[in-house]
């Protein structure tokens, strides 16, 4: 245990080295002795949150996570995104969606935020609301495929299958391998 004279300042940076060396559970030991010290610290929840989901401890890591949000609401949208994304992991989509609209509420050049919020929508069956989401998301990434990869399935389960080919024909620009995918998928070319 990592001694009782050592101050905020102190913890903080040994956890930031014991990170830079890839020693996560021993900067994760860090997180827990200042949050033994200061319970409500952003910070420390925040980091503990996301070590404890690296090694898979998921469970653990939204604990950290519900509480971060619960005491820091405003503080930050990347923190409703991963919130979010535990939920998300965990089955409780509903609670997904509801992280992901404060984060953009928070933040709405968030595209990640965006995304995470289309699957949550497609997840309930909720395409009208997951296109507007998912179209955010391309609007601020345009060049990542992903957003574009779903928005077409939408289209798709929309039964709108010109959307869809338009945008196989746009990913054929710039990510050729997940255009074929889709014409794969829907039986459509762009």
């Amino acid at each position: 245990m990592i001694g009782r004279s050592i101050g905020y300042a102190s913890l903080k940076v040994q956890a930031i080295a014991w990170l830079v060396l890839a020693r996560r559970e021993a900067a994760e030991r860090c997180f827990t002795e200042m949050l033994a010290r200061w319970p409500d610290d952003a910070y420390a929840l925040a980091s503990r949150a996301h070590a404890r989901a690296q090694r898979g401890a998921r469970a653990a890591a939204l604990e950290d996570s519900t509480r971060l949000v619960q005491r820091h609401p405003a503080r930050s949208a990347a923190d409703w995104f991963n919130h979010g994304y535990l939920l998300e992991h965990q089955g409780d989509i509903a609670g997904a969606e509801a992280a992901f609209r404060r984060a953009v509420a928070l933040d709405a050049k968030l595209d990640r935020a965006w995304y995470g919020l289309g699957l949550a929508l497609i997840r309930q069956r909720r395409f009208d609301e997951a296109v507007e989401a998912l179209e955010r998301n391309t609007k601020l990434q345009p060049m990542s495929p992903y957003g574009w990869y779903q928005l077409a399935r939408v289209h798709m389960d929309r039964r709108e299958p010109e959307q869809a080919r338009r945008i196989i024909a746009h990913l054929k620009g710039f990510e050729p391998k997940v255009a074929a995918q889709l014409e794969r998928e829907t039986g459509l070319t762009g």
